[in-house]
């Protein structure tokens, strides 16, 4: 079968499948949920053969150190995708929720109520965790899923989706309502992205050449997990223990996520006392730090910042940092290199504290923590399909809510218009 008509087949039956879970109970969501995180820990050996594959070609590739951890499944990461499930399962089916309810004056009873998306695809790059956690929040939001991860995790997804399908089957449950574009040809994704007859939201997740790709060929709604240039500021009013604690986790726990800080802004007031102690146990993590002129003045070895550094996302061990005069300077700067993914402020001033809140733009904004918490798991939604840096119709991490959409419900007891 040639391309086309694989990726139009594919979206019919996975539309078809939609219809029928989007009136599923969540008893049987549950069910298949739960046997799906039984049989992923079952088959721990089989998915780390599978995922070694991926890398020992990833390796012959030159993938980048970060892509390749992305790409890893290991048993605690496999733990970690089982344990996101049964999570999701716990959760509350949103599905069917009437979020508001309201009567007219002509007595008619006016509300809405959540319902499915319908049939979502993804298209993403490396992790195959994804793979589940994408499928698993889609199941139990009514909502019928198409995947298409890199051909990079191409053996790692395709055993993790069989081990989805067959559970999906045992439940009662059309095994297309997780469907899977295995052919791993760019045109399967160009022809994805034109199937608005069945698809009715895409989802993009991967580095910045992936997503301008979906947004400039998607005939259907798109809503991006786009690059996190994420950024620390530590104020003059900041408890500097914490602020080393809060930095040192927000970029080196793991440097190749969207969610790492790739740039530290220290005020002067402090930048004399916090920069050496911070940069001296950076350095001993084999951080490379790229800095501003007073940074240098500062911490001899630094690496000199050139305006285009600003704006990377290094997905690596490696970091911007400088040094700033005031929060106005901080703001601004977040505000014109920033991607609007997570930002963070370290300080014990309130009134500082609540305009950071207030006034930076992102998907999440923090205040004494590290931007790596900006996780649908750490929310407490159970996983995410991605953290959306649009505003329309999520933004931030998404959940089950976020998975759905909602109608009106009008009941009346005869009711006409005059």
């Amino acid at each position: 079968m040639d391309i086309k008509s694989y990726v139009s087949k594919t979206a019919q039956k996975a539309k078809e499948a939609s219809k029928r879970l989007a009136n599923t109970p969540a008893k049987a969501k549950n069910k298949a949920l739960l046997t799906m995180a039984d049989r992923l820990i079952a088959a721990q050996a089989h998915l780390v053969k599978e995922n070694y594959k991926d890398i020992t070609e990833g390796e012959k590739k030159g993938l980048s150190r970060a892509m390749l951890d992305r790409l890893t499944l290991n048993p605690s990461r496999i733990e970690a995708m089982a344990h996101g499930l049964r999570e999701i399962a716990a959760l509350p089916d949103p599905v069917g929720e009437i979020t508001k309810i309201w009567k007219r004056p002509n007595g008619m009873e006016v509300g809405r109520i959540r319902v499915p998306i319908g049939l979502i695809g993804i298209v993403y790059e490396s992790r195959p965790n994804v793979t589940a956690d994408s499928a698993a929040l889609c199941l139990k939001s009514g909502n019928g899923v198409i995947l298409r991860g890199g051909s990079e995790a191409v053996n790692s997804n395709t055993a993790i989706v069989k081990i989805l399908q067959d559970s999906l089957k045992d439940a009662g449950i059309p095994k297309e309502a997780v469907s899977f574009i295995e052919m791993t040809d760019r045109q399967a994704v160009l022809e994805m992205l034109k199937q608005d007859k069945y698809i009715d939201l895409i989802i993009p997740r991967g580095g910045e050449g992936l997503i301008k790709m979906v947004t400039e060929n998607s005939r259907i709604p798109v809503i991006k997990h786009d690059k996190g240039v994420c950024h620390t500021y530590v104020d003059e009013f900041a408890n500097l223990d914490m602020a080393h604690d809060i930095c040192m986790n927000a970029k080196v726990q793991r440097p190749g996520t969207c969610n790492a800080m790739e740039c530290l802004l220290a005020h002067s007031a402090i930048a004399e006392e916090f920069l050496p102690w911070i940069t001296k146990d950076l350095k001993a993590a084999k951080v490379k730090i790229i800095a501003d002129a007073k940074a240098r003045k500062l911490v001899k070895g630094l690496s000199v910042a050139k305006e285009e550094d600003w704006y990377k996302e290094y997905n690596d061990l490696a970091m911007n940092l400088k040094v700033v005069e005031s929060m106005d300077e901080a703001m601004e700067h977040i505000g014109k290199y920033g991607s609007q993914h997570s930002e963070a402020i370290v300080t014990e001033n309130y009134t500082n504290a609540q305009r950071f809140l207030r006034e930076v733009d992102a998907s999440a904004v923090f205040v004494n923590a590290s931007t790596r918490l900006n996780d649908g798991g750490q929310f407490g939604l159970g996983a995410e399909i991605g953290i959306s840096t649009t505003r329309i119709h999520a933004r931030g991490p998404m959940g089950l809510e976020e998975l759905t959409t909602q109608r009106f419900i009008v009941m009346g007891s005869g009711q006409i218009r005059e």
